[in-house]
């Protein structure tokens, strides 16, 4: 019977992460040439190939991605069952990785994340700051334990569990003509005035373009990134308007510097924020513990916590 070498499925893990044999040699801090020598013999004890080399990389066969999926299980598995053995012992330690996106990370930085680590010194916290498609990603590949996702894709092998409505309002500097009319702001007006778009892979990016498309519209945007501080700045510069959650720019609209406009459309007003996970991997114990300390504590995913109530946006 085949028994699956699981320094060579750790090596095929690192080149589907990492995209080819030499940048996970890199990673791994190993020679290229002992990568190689034991995905060969993996490949010769399942009888299959389980990646295709070409110039532009390396990609995973259909064998190959049965095999990283299993690894995968197997490594999940063993964080949880450590994990709840350390619970059993009295030890509170373990390590949690957890994906963001930019404009959670204010509300997550400040209290929520400091009473944590206060409350549990031994757990060590990783925070990787991405945008929507590339939190499911590092899910998927089991980089991270959740991710905290605005406008989270629909993807079948994740599990949801926190949502939180939060639409996406129209972001604008005091003194704007959309401001005065102290209205919720009709789409397709949206375009007479200079705009800023954050990137089509960010939740929010995704909704603008979708509701481009139902509305049969196409803004042309004065700035275009991938940044929400970007964004913010440039609102608050007076240099026009962009697209945001309004907890997002809480300070600044408490400031005076920034005003929150509701949008009517559908798309917009309905738009989510999520805590997914991999619907077929276990949570670790403290990356459960971290998941129902941020789920209490934080503004986005407390069903409790207030919103601004102000004379541009409407109390939801």
């Amino acid at each position: 019977m085949t028994k699956l070498s699981p320094r060579a499925l750790e090596y095929l893990n690192a080149v589907a992460r990492f995209g080819s044999l030499r940048k996970a040699a890199a990673k791994l801090n190993v020679d290229p040439s002992a990568i190689s020598r034991l995905l060969a013999l993996l490949e010769e004890e399942v009888g299959l190939p389980l990646w295709e080399r070409s110039n532009q990389g390396s990609r995973i066969t259909m064998v190959g991605n049965e095999l990283l999926d299993y690894y995968r299980q197997i490594q999940a598995s063993e964080a949880a069952t450590l994990s709840r053995i350390y619970d059993l012992r009295g030890l509170r330690k373990g390590k949690v990785k957890i994906a963001v996106g930019e404009g959670f990370i204010a509300d997550l930085i400040s209290a929520p994340l400091q009473d944590f680590i206060s409350r549990y010194p031994g757990i060590q916290i990783s925070v990787e700051m991405a945008g929507a498609n590339e939190a499911i990603q590092l899910i998927k590949d089991d980089q991270v334990d959740f991710g905290i996702v605005y406008a989270c894709p629909e993807a079948v092998d994740l599990r949801c569990h926190v949502e939180r409505r939060h639409p996406l309002d129209l972001i604008a500097p005091p003194d704007h003509p959309l401001v005065a009319t102290n209205q919720p702001v009709n789409f397709k007006d949206i375009r007479q005035y200079p705009l800023a778009l954050i990137d089509s892979e960010f939740g929010m990016g995704r909704l603008v373009r979708l509701t481009e498309e139902v509305e049969h519209i196409r803004f042309v945007p004065s700035l275009r990134t991938n940044s929400v501080s970007v964004l913010k700045n440039f609102v608050a510069s007076g240099l026009g308007i962009t697209f945001m959650p309004q907890l997002t720019v809480e300070a600044e609209i408490r400031a005076g510097i920034i005003r929150s406009l509701a949008v009517n459309h559908p798309l917009l007003s309905e738009a989510k924020a999520k805590v997914v996970s991999h619907n077929r991997r276990e949570l670790t114990l403290p990356a459960e513990a971290l998941m129902k300390h941020l789920q209490s504590s934080m503004s986005f995913l407390n069903e409790d916590a207030p919103l601004l109530s102000t004379p541009f946006s409407k109390n939801r």
